[in-house]
């Protein structure tokens, strides 16, 4: 390599690191940390928001909850109903079966 290219070489490593330098810093103001004021206002707001989410979030598992235990309470109702009805049919079907059988025991 010839003296100028080695000059050039040296000249753009610097513009490099000066660049990577600058971004670098500028990245460095733009994230840097709030004063404490400003952190203990932001973590505050955060933690209301997620106390009001937090609270939605219940308020709609209570209402689903109570929705399932009203369907579940419909249901057992219905299934109360079902087997009394069956239970009258096999009560009257047995009612009849013995007095069919106590019907051809006095003709015997």
């Amino acid at each position: 390599m010839s003296e100028e290219q080695d000059g050039g070489m040296k000249k753009g490593m610097m513009l490099g690191f000066l660049a990577g330098g600058l971004v670098g810093a500028l990245v460095a103001l733009l994230y840097a940390p709030k004063p404490g004021r400003e952190l203990r206002a932001d973590i505050k707001n955060k933690a209301e928001e997620l106390k009001d989410d937090a609270q939605d979030f219940i308020a709609e598992a209570k209402n689903k909850a109570e929705d399932l235990i009203n369907e579940g309470k419909k249901k057992g109702e219905g299934l109360i109903t079902d087997a009394k009805k069956k239970a009258t049919s096999i009560l009257v079907d047995a009612e009849k079966i013995l007095n069919e059988a106590k019907q051809k025991n006095r003709k015997s």
